[in-house]
């Protein structure tokens, strides 16, 4: 299986694959660049030359770039809309020199312009920014919980997209569990799981599916709430982790968005999910390097605190706010 975490890239680039063996990854996902600003700068080459090295060292794979929160690909205002469309084809040219495979979008929020006019400004940027690339990158569309003006929720909102892409060949899917879960389907039983990569199938197709996001859910089934929770935790739950890890999803990378909180870490979120799978547990030598790792991580905590790093977290509400959930998100929300 290839499992993993959206990783840090504070301090240099090439420090998201020390991040994401230190967790115990064999894939990871990741920004280039800071996620909640508009500006940028160019990749530096010795940090590129360097990511690389250890990706191939590591043997890191698949690669997967997220893009940043503020982009909203669905959005009516002008402004914001062209500075989205610039944002997805600003990483279209990153990704390839970094040789990341797979950049990861939130499709947004039509603002109240309606489903018609949302589609149509989703689908107008991503033949844009795919007719400008080097054909390199595939563009990984993330299903939504279901907020207010979103896109995406339903598998037939993703596909109405899908079929208006002119390079078919150069999109894809990503599946977060905890959104899907949220937008009334259901995993948690071996029936209901079935019936919703069946309807995926159907809809989609299995073909376009690249990328599973594993995350846990702090609010129920059709709740259109986005609330990621620890494996198992929540309304998911071990048993219902169980059946997806055990079953056809398990042949996808998975990329974990979990909290980091006094219950439960990266690491151990990680184990819990081989666990589940019945895959090898830790062994004895990392074990031993347990407590090293969690020193690291709090400093990596504290850096993210004290710089405008890419994986917010909220430790009082145990949440993930990887996709700029609440008061810092963009339009383009998570």
């Amino acid at each position: 299986m290839r499992l993993g975490f959206h990783v840090s890239i504070v301090g240099r680039l090439d420090r998201a694959v020390d991040r994401a063996v230190e967790r115990g990854c064999n894939t990871f996902q990741m920004f280039t660049r800071n996620p909640r600003g508009w500006a940028y700068g160019p990749l530096a080459e010795d940090e590129t030359q360097a990511f690389i090295a250890k990706v191939e060292a590591q043997d890191m794979r698949p690669v997967f770039a997220h893009m940043p929160y503020l982009p909203n690909l669905a959005s009516p205002r002008e402004e914001i809309y062209r500075r989205s469309c610039d944002s997805l084809n600003a990483e279209l040219q990153r990704c390839p020199k970094l040789r990341v495979p797979y950049v990861v979008t939130h499709l947004g929020s039509h603002l109240g312009a309606g489903m018609e006019e949302g589609v149509k400004r989703i689908t107008y940027a991503l033949n844009d920014a795919l007719a400008q690339s080097t054909g390199e990158v595939t563009i990984l569309l993330e299903n939504t919980a279901g907020s207010l003006h979103s896109m995406g929720t339903r598998f037939e909102e993703i596909q109405r997209i899908i079929e208006n892409v002119e390079r078919q060949d150069l999109i894809g899917v990503c599946l977060d569990i905890s959104h899907a879960f949220a937008g009334r389907y259901e995993f948690r039983t071996e029936r209901g799981l079935n019936r919703t990569i069946q309807a995926f199938d159907d809809i989609i197709g299995l073909e376009k599916l690249k990328l599973i996001h594993a995350n846990d859910s702090r609010a129920g089934l059709g709740s259109h709430i986005d609330r990621h929770e620890h494996i198992g935790m929540g309304y998911i739950g071990e048993r219902g982790f169980k059946t997806i890890l055990r079953g056809r999803l398990s042949e996808y990378p998975m990329i974990l968005e979990t909290p980091i909180d006094q219950r439960r870490d990266d690491r151990a979120d990680l184990e819990k999910l081989k666990e589940l799978a019945g895959a090898q547990s830790l062994s004895g030598r990392a074990l031993a390097e347990y407590s090293p790792y969690i020193a690291s991580r709090r400093r990596d905590s504290e850096q993210l605190k004290s710089q405008e790093g890419e994986r917010l977290r909220d430790p009082a509400l145990g949440l993930s706010r990887l996709a700029g959930r609440e008061s810092t998100r963009g339009e383009g929300g998570g």
